[in-house]
Parts: structure tokens; C-alpha cells; sequence
């Protein structure tokens, strides 16, 4: 028997992405088929969204939804059930789902993800006939709202799951919104939306959920405490068994060196020396010197949270020490612009691209000996993962779902033969410059690294375990 499923996202890969999330959004749906439960996604009708789905079905509509007309459209996406929200007034503009072209948030992004919310809670509640669904999967501040909705209305309502992707983004909005919100003066309260004085999307999901889960075990357990919780660690702790951390995985069709279009020379764990073509190539790409050393990779946000202002500050002791870097992504402008600087200081050690390119992305996995990722905090982390799948060794801090993916090399995990990564801590310039000359000893000794590689190849990075987890979860919840 088929069990139905409403995910609500804001971003869904591969239509639309800023970060993990789309990821998840667009992967989990197909490992959960593999379980019995077939997931339908609502999401925003985005200006390119819309181009690339084309008109669908009308499935439903509103008259009046937060200022205009809109409507739901069911279209098939690949193997994606989608349900797309075509709210022109709320996002038919230019720009990217959350800012302005010139980088600012959109001043009605709380009308916009209320209404996403809002829509969400009417198709869970048979808005769209013939389909009811048994769970509502309801991702990240954008999409909290949909259980508070519910727990509100007067019908009966499914289960409902929020997932914390980043609890640094909660959907916090000055008081003065609440009434547009439509709901009932009971839930302007501790147990609501009300957060210190202002409205909380999160926070009020957090509250009305069933389950709350967040990516990855560790994270969870960090976010319990006032240096984590960002705020809500007391309302974290008080949900007792009802939060749960499960790691997420990948899409391994989509990344998988045997296959992968995008780079210049296919190869597997069986084959490990052929990444030697992908090195050759990004060395062209990025105009880096060609010489025996290793090529470390950044591919990022280029922020506070994911540590970057370590690896601009330490680029100097990096390359004195025959380490190359290649740098892609876009974010904080100082970051930037030091990873600038140091391209200008060392034109053929330091290769950056800013802004991000998914195709990109791929090659640089592909063709990088090592992955930097010393993030301050992560609640799972992808760019491990992809690194993994390729054979391009993870150098992470031992935080969140990066301590939960990589098994440090060190003696005993390399005796074992079981490491597949550098883990170090704390998030410091210092540890973060002996973690990279720990990979590069490694790295010189030439059987010790390829044996790396090839376990962090064979780990299983695919949603295999984490859907059966989730799948788990929904069918406990519909028992209860």
C-alpha cells in the first residue's frame, strides 16, 4: 500500500537552488519511493521554475492569496510530482528566491513564505481533489508555517514533520505582520508564533509540528545548547524524543564519477589513477602551475559560518607549503576579495571563480586532490558528501553532520584502513594549517592516499539509509 506524502519547500533541485536544502527537497522524494510513499512537492512558481515546467494542470486555486490571484499546478518534472505555486504577485520578479537582483531580501518574503505555508496547509486539507495526504513534510523556516496552519483549523489534519536545514534562518518578522497572517489571536503566545516581541515562522513550526528532524545526528545534539540553539535550544530541549537527527545523503546518479558528463575523464574506485586526467584539466581551467603537489578545493558560500575567512587568511601559509587552491563560490565581499588578493599574489598556485556553477562544481570534485570545509557550525554539509563520491579527501571540522560523514585518518582509522578524511577543531587558522600539512604527508605517501580515496569512494553517501530512517519515522507517526 502506497502511503502519500506533502513536501513544502522553497527550493527544489534541479529546478531551482541556493543550498543544500534544494538538494534534499529534490532527492528525498525518489529514495522514499523505494519505501511505499509516494511524495508530491509544493513549491514556489519562480519566473524560471515556471519556464522549465511549463503550465501543468490547474489543480487548484485562490481567490484572494495574500494580496492576488494564484494558482496550484500539478506538473510531472523528470521523475518529480510537483505542485507549483503561481503566485505572480508574490514571485513572478527578477532576482534569486529570497533577494532582490541587488542582493537584498525581498521586503514581503514573510507574505511570500506565509503563503507557501498557507497553500500547503490547504492541499493537506483537500484542496486538491482525490489527493489527501497521510504526512506533510514542511522544510525550513520558509515552509514552518504549514503545521502552525493547520493546528489552527478546525479540520481534521495529517502528521506533520518540520526539518531544520539551518537553524541560523528562522523567519523572524516585526510584530506588525501578524494580523495579515490569518491566524487567530491564540497562537500570539509562548506556544506560538510570538518570539521575543516579533513573529517567528521557525519557532511557531517548531511548536505545532508532530516531529521535528534536523540533518544530521550530531546537529541535533548541538542545537540543544545556547551556543547552538541560536535562541530556541530551551524550546529544542523541550521536545524531548519528538527532534531526531538524520544524516542526509546524495543524489549518486547525479554525482557519480563513472558518469558523470560534466568532467574530463570518467573513473571509479576501481580505477582511482584516472582522476589524473580531471587534476591535468582543472589545472588548465584555473591556470594553475603543473607539478606533483596536491590542489586543495573550496566550493562554497564564502562565509562566516562556513569558516572561509580561515582558509583567505591562511592561502600565504598554504602555498609555502606546495599546496595549490582552487576557490569557487560567492558571498561575504571581504572573502572575496582576500581570495582575490591571494589569486593576484600567487596567479599560479590560487585559482578563484566568483559565483557558483554547478557543472563547475563537478570538475573541481572531480580533479581536486582534497576539499576544504572548516565550517564554525554545520547541520549536515553536502560538499563532504560529493567529495566522498569522487575521491576528493574531505578536510572538515568536527562539527555537526561533517563529524557524522568523515572518519578521521588518523592511526588507528588508517591501520584499519577504514579513514576517509582529516577532521580537526577547533575552527582556527592554526588547526586548520596543520590538518592541511597532516593531508599533505599523507598525500606524499602515495599508497596511504590512494587507500583513502578509495575507501571514502565505496562509502555509501546515497539516501539508502536515511530514507529507510525517514520512511520509519512517517510510518510511526501515522501508527500514533
Amino acid at each position: 500500500m502506497t502511503t502519500s506524502v506533502l513536501s513544502v519547500a522553497s527550493e527544489v533541485f534541479p529546478l531551482i537552488k541556493t543550498g543544500g536544502l534544494a538538494d534534499v527537497a529534490g532527492a528525498l522524494p525518489l529514495a522514499l519511493a523505494e519505501h511505499g510513499f509516494a511524495v508530491r512537492t509544493l513549491m514556489p512558481g519562480y519566473p524560471d521554475v515556471l519556464k522549465r515546467v511549463g503550465r501543468g494542470k490547474i489543480a487548484c486555486r485562490f481567490a484572494n492569496l495574500f494580496g492576488g490571484k494564484a494558482e496550484i499546478l500539478a506538473v510531472r518534472y523528470g521523475e518529480l510530482d510537483l505542485l507549483v505555486l503561481d503566485a505572480p504577485h508574490l514571485f513572478d520578479r527578477p532576482g534569486g528566491p529570497y533577494v532582490t537582483p541587488a542582493g537584498y531580501d525581498h521586503p514581503d518574503n514573510w507574505a511570500r513564505f506565509a503563503a507557501l505555508s498557507k497553500a500547503g496547509a490547504a492541499v493537506a486539507q483537500g484542496a486538491i481533489a482525490g489527493f489527501s495526504p497521510d504526512i506533510v513534510h514542511a522544510h525550513d523556516w520558509q515552509a514552518a508555517l504549514t503545521p502552525v496552519y493547520l493546528a489552527v483549523s478546525n479540520k481534521p489534519r495529517p502528521r506533520t514533520v518540520v526539518t531544520i536545514h539551518n537553524l541560523a534562518f528562522q523567519g523572524n518578522y516585526p510584530s506588525s505582520i501578524f494580523a495579515d497572517l490569518g491566524l487567530p489571536a491564540t497562537t500570539w503566545s509562548i506556544e506560538g508564533v510570538e518570539y521575543y516581541g516579533n513573529v517567528g515562522y521557525l519557532k511557531g513550526g517548531l511548536h505545532a509540528a508532530d516531529v521535528v528532524t534536523t540533518v544530521s545526528p550530531t546537529y541535533a545534539e548541538e542545537i540543544l545548547t545556547p551556543e547552538g540553539g541560536m535562541g530556541l535550544d530551551g524550546l529544542l530541549r523541550g521536545l524531548g524524543d519528538r527532534l531526531v537527527g538524520i544524516v542526509n545523503g546524495i543524489d549518486v546518479e547525479v554525482w557519480d564519477p563513472q558518469s558523470d558528463p560534466a568532467i574530463a575523464k570518467a573513473y571509479s574506485a576501481r580505477s582511482p589513477k584516472a582522476r589524473s586526467h580531471n587534476k591535468r584539466a582543472l589545472e588548465g581551467e584555473f591556470g594553475l602551475r603543473r607539478d606533483d603537489g596536491p590542489i586543495f578545493a573550496v566550493v562554497s558560500r564564502l562565509t562566516w559560518q562556513k569558516g572561509l575567512d580561515l582558509v583567505a587568511n591562511a592561502c600565504d601559509d598554504l602555498v609555502e607549503r606546495g599546496i595549490r587552491l582552487v576557490v569557487v563560490g560567492s558571498g561575504d565581499q571581504m572573502i572575496e576579495g582576500q581570495f582575490l588578493a591571494a589569486h593576484a599574489r600567487h596567479p599560479d598556485r590560487v585559482g578563484v571563480r566568483i559565483g557558483y556553477d554547478e557543472t563547475l562544481s563537478h570538475r573541481v570534485q572531480a580533479g581536486a586532490d582534497a576539499i576544504l570545509i572548516p565550517s564554525r557550525f554545520e547541520p549536515c554539509g553536502l560538499t563532504q558528501l560529493y567529495g566522498l563520491r569522487y575521491g576528493c579527501i574531505p578536510i572538515v571540522t568536527k562539527v555537526g553532520g561533517l563529524a557524522d560523514t568523515v572518519i578521521d585518518a588518523n592511526y588507528a582509522a588508517t591501520s584499519a584502513g577504514v579513514a576517509t578524511g582529516i577532521i580537526f577543531s577547533p575552527p582556527a587558522a592554526p588547526a586548520l594549517v596543520e590538518a592541511a600539512e597532516r593531508a599533505h604527508r599523507l598525500y606524499d605517501d602515495g599508497k596511504r592516499w590512494r587507500d583513502m580515496q578509495i575507501c571514502a569512494m565505496n562509502a555509501d553517501v546515497s539516501w539508502r539509509a536515511s530514507a529507510r530512517l525517514y520512511a520509519d519515522l512517517y510510518r510511526d507517526l501515522i501508527k500514533e
